[in-house]
């Protein structure tokens, strides 16, 4: 496949690093050499100095041939105009990172995509939607909803009020239990769990389940004595914290603490309708803290742009007795450090984006790819074709690839788990999650 970077800035570098491993054939365009070496040189890759507005450039790239256009510069008419001119010489298709939320209106899809855009994507939005969903599970790090919740995989930190540790996966998540636990990360190490597989204090278990059984899977893993999330407290008024105070629930009541005053006067301007109080100050003081209320708060975001700040402010806000804690951590190095802090849920804009843009590349019907990076595993909707191979025996008889495992489907909008025995349908909606796999190995199952 041959695919073009436009914009060696942080998504396109994670970008280009990622579809490396596939072995694909990449050529990233920047109009500044010095950020090609933040891709790394041990990255297999083709750049090129020049602008991707440029039609020669673009035809020395090989946009005529090529079947897919990333644009991810921080200029989002660069980003849309260079679609556009891509599509039109021949590219098959085209993606654009934007940051204006009114671009992201489903009834202007078509409208785009008849311009040369195929796809949109909005960072800031993407992570507000991750944010939120752990906001409504308070005992949740991760939790991603398959059809509106037909089926659920809920990310779990087990602690010593698991009441199912230390006991082989055979006897706890049977054929007739409503959950399956598809990975399991200890320590560095990602686990696809076997029969004979234990849970153990401090794993983060992945639990696939259907919406009904979610308070079943809160009792067994023990965490009925967390509160529900009513107060939050967010740390840095950026684009990311209005589309998550936008997009909240309306039962939830939240201030954003911002250390610049012309920030604050335009904060409050945008965010005139949501119920939320701006307060002009340094989240990371303590005083401050509690005199806004700390203690009483369900839920501590915290959203500047500084990896160190947000995790050391995490750290802070969970001293202090908040139970849920939420860091944006824009360098991927440091994502396994705050991990191993133990401060939370970790959000990471340039992975998120990046795990959107990945199944454009794909020829099977793949919806809603999803890089999960404290497991270090993919996980993915395929859509079966009549014929397939995955329809054509039970599960248990398919020789999956080691590192791959179904989790659960939705068949005619009823989420069903699946055992060995199950016989996958053409149409169903099925789950994979998988680790060390190449996607493109696991999509000929579903072709």
């Amino acid at each position: 496949m041959k695919i073009i970077i436009s914009g060696a800035y942080a998504i396109g570098c994670h970008l280009a690093r990622l579809l490396s491993r596939e072995h694909e054939d990449i050529v990233v365009m920047d109009t500044d050499e010095e950020r090609f070496s933040h891709i790394g040189s041990d990255v297999d890759i083709l750049t090129m100095e020049a602008s991707s507005t440029s039609i020669e450039a673009l035809k020395n790239a090989g946009a005529e041939k090529a079947d897919l256009f990333i644009a991810v510069t921080p200029d989002e008419s660069k980003n849309m105009n260079s679609c556009v001119l891509a599509k039109a010489l021949g590219t098959k298709k085209t993606v654009a990172k934007i940051d204006n939320a009114e671009y992201i209106a489903p009834d202007l899809q078509e409208f785009f995509s008849q311009l040369g855009v195929s796809k949109l994507i909005y960072p800031e939005m993407l992570a507000a939607t991750d944010i939120n969903n752990g906001l409504k599970m308070s005992w949740v790090r991760q939790r991603w909803d398959v059809h509106g919740g037909a089926l659920v995989m809920l990310g779990v930190k087990l602690r010593e009020t698991c009441t199912i540790l230390d006991r082989p996966m055979r006897e706890i998540c049977g054929p007739e239990d409503p959950f399956h636990i598809v990975a399991i990360k200890r320590g560095d190490d990602t686990i696809i769990p076997g029969g004979n597989d234990c849970l153990q204090m401090y794993d983060l278990a992945y639990f696939m389940t259907t919406k009904q059984y979610i308070p079943y899977v809160r009792k067994i893993v023990g965490k009925e004595h967390y509160v529900d999330v009513k107060n939050v407290m967010i740390m840095g008024g950026g684009a990311t914290a209005v589309r998550t105070v936008k997009t909240m629930p309306t039962y939830m009541d939240v201030k954003i603490i911002e250390t610049d005053e012309q920030r604050c006067e335009r904060l409050n301007s945008i965010l005139e309708d949501e119920k939320a109080l701006i307060i002009n100050g340094d989240g990371r003081d303590l005083s401050l803290l509690i005199e806004e209320g700390i203690k009483n708060t369900q839920a501590f975001v915290a959203l500047t742009g500084n990896a160190e700040t947000n995790i050391l402010a995490c750290l802070t806000a969970k001293r202090m007795g908040v139970r849920k804690t939420v860091a944006m951590v824009e360098n991927i190095d440091y994502v396994s450090m705050a991990e191993s802090l133990d401060i939370g849920t970790i959000i990471n804009k340039k992975s998120i984006a990046a795990s959107h843009i990945y199944q454009m590349m794909l020829d099977a019907n793949v919806h809603n790819v999803r890089f999960l990076m404290t497991a270090n595993a993919d996980v993915a909707e395929f859509i079966p074709s009549e014929g397939s191979k995955v329809t054509q025996k039970p599960v248990k008889d398919l020789g999956l690839p080691v590192g791959m495992t179904i989790g659960g489907l939705v068949r005619d909008g009823v989420g069903l788990l699946v055992s060995g025995n199950t016989m996958i349908q053409p149409g169903d909606s099925v789950m994979v999650f998988c680790h060390n796999v190449n996607m493109k190995k696991i999509e000929k199952f579903f072709l």
